[in-house]
């Protein structure tokens, strides 16, 4: 048995647990306060959250040493015992953590062997510190830097296992029709945006030779339409945000893109664009302006969709799933 915890922020993570569980031998148990995703079909344990108001933000951080335990929080405590509960019953034989450090140290001290979900950025700080050392390996969903024993988001003394990108639309197969020249997809996700809808009609208004389609959550422009892999398949270019899964879309569709970083945590999204940058893609740290953009589509245009083909494989799934089977013993 493997229990898994899945952070709720977001639908990346629930993504990635649909995606590698589907290759998995083992049984799965997941663990959140996000809803159950479709397309998993193991076992569900629903955790409260432990952010609802009233909170004490003074407590959470517990003086710089984890990222969030609020004192005296009812939820945070329902939500440990549920956890604890849940491995003292099950007595899995690993744990997967995508992400939290607090679920990582908790799993850890009831004797339960842990592989954290590894993340680009900044994570030097005492916390992430404290979850890699903790881990019996770091599983990073992205090609490791060609040439390179150690980088930034290596685990030290702890083994990475890099599997490269992954989404839910690997081994889709492609549509029979070819990408409308001149169309570009302006593909957002979940997790909260800075880009407006003033930006992206300013964007389209400077590059009159292309037409912009939206998948933007929460926006005007986002017209009602088919499914997500039709936008890609009929798109030329991709205009996508730097977070990890709608990046692992365009990959896995083998689509010419510009990333955009937005603003997050520990820098994730800019260090992500220094990596797809380094793999030769279009990958900005920031927005750029109206102007800007003419250019950047004819980048992409020339650049074409060959540099995805390492970062994303196409396999990085099954890869997780044989890595996490082994791990856990091999056997159901």
């Amino acid at each position: 048995m493997i229990g898994w915890y899945v952070h709720h922020h977001g639908a990346g993570h629930l993504q990635r647990l649909v995606a590698v569980t589907r290759h998995l031998r083992t049984p799965v148990t997941a663990l959140s306060s996000a809803a159950r995703p479709d397309g998993f079909r193991g076992e569900w344990v629903q955790l409260e959250r432990d952010d609802a108001l009233p909170v004490d933000e003074a407590s959470a951080t517990a003086a710089g040493a984890l990222h969030w335990v609020p004192l005296h929080h009812g939820g945070l405590r329902r939500r440990s015992a549920a956890i604890t509960s849940w491995i003292g019953q099950a007595a899995p034989r690993l744990f997967v953590t995508d992400v939290s450090v607090e679920v990582t140290a908790l799993a850890r001290l009831c004797g339960v062997p842990v592989v954290v979900v590894a993340m680009l950025g900044d994570r030097g700080d005492p916390a992430h510190r404290l979850g890699r050392s903790l881990a019996e390996a770091l599983l990073a969903p992205w090609p490791a830097e060609p040439g390179a024993t150690r980088g930034d988001d290596e685990g030290g003394d702890v083994p990475v296992v890099h599997v490269g990108a992954f989404s839910r639309f690997d081994g889709r197969p492609a549509a029979d029709v070819a990408p409308r020249p001149g169309t570009v997809l302006a593909l957002w996700g979940s997790g909260g945006r800075e880009v407006s809808d003033a930006d992206f009609r300013a964007a389209a208004d400077a590059t009159p030779g292309w037409t912009w389609e939206h998948r933007v959550p929460g926006s005007a422009l986002t017209a009602p339409g088919d499914d997500v892999w039709a936008a890609l398949q009929r798109a030329e270019v991709v205009v996508v945000h730097g977070g990890h899964n709608a990046v692992a879309e365009v990959a896995a569709a083998r689509r010419p893109a510009v990333v955009v970083a937005q603003e997050r945590p520990f820098d994730e999204q800019v260090r992500r664009a220094q990596r797809l940058r380094a793999e030769g893609l279009v990958a900005l740290d920031r927005w750029p302006a109206a102007q800007e953009w003419p250019a950047l589509l004819e980048r992409a245009r020339a650049v074409g969709a060959q540099p995805w083909h390492r970062w994303a494989p196409g396999d990085g799934a099954q890869r997780a799933a044989a890595f996490l089977d082994e791990a856990a013993g091999g056997q159901p």
